[in-house]
């Protein structure tokens, strides 16, 4: 049996629910959840995660946005930033099923800082 979580949900599907809808889902589900470690290491990996996608995709927003030069880096940036989109919502659904199936993948450098701040 499946240990518990939240609301009586199974660990893996709560797991998985934190990376539904990016960062806030992320923040919602570590502030409910207090005492499951597989549930809090997801949430902390997906709060981080997109709030680095999100910051990345501010900056660049803001570097396009300056007149003359930002335009015509608005031309090359563009583009990446759809790729971008289509990347990250393949990643969700992949670190989605990864949680469902009950395995704790750790995103390359975060996932082991996350890793160190909920099973310290």
């Amino acid at each position: 049996m499946t240990n518990k979580s939240i609301f009586g949900l199974s660990e893996n599907i709560a797991a998985a629910l934190s990376y539904l809808f990016g960062a806030f889902s992320g923040v919602v589900v570590l502030i409910l959840e207090r005492e499951n470690k597989f549930v809090r290491f997801h949430a902390l990996q997906s709060t981080l995660f997109f709030l680095f996608l999100y910051v990345i995709g501010a900056i660049l927003n803001f570097v396009t946005s300056i007149p003359l030069l930002g335009w015509l880096l608005g031309l090359a940036i563009n583009p990446l930033l759809v790729i971008g989109g289509v990347l990250m919502v393949l990643v969700a659904l992949f670190l989605m099923l990864k949680a469902y199936e009950g395995t704790t993948f750790k995103i390359p450098i975060l996932g082991e800082v996350v890793w160190g701040q909920i099973f310290k």
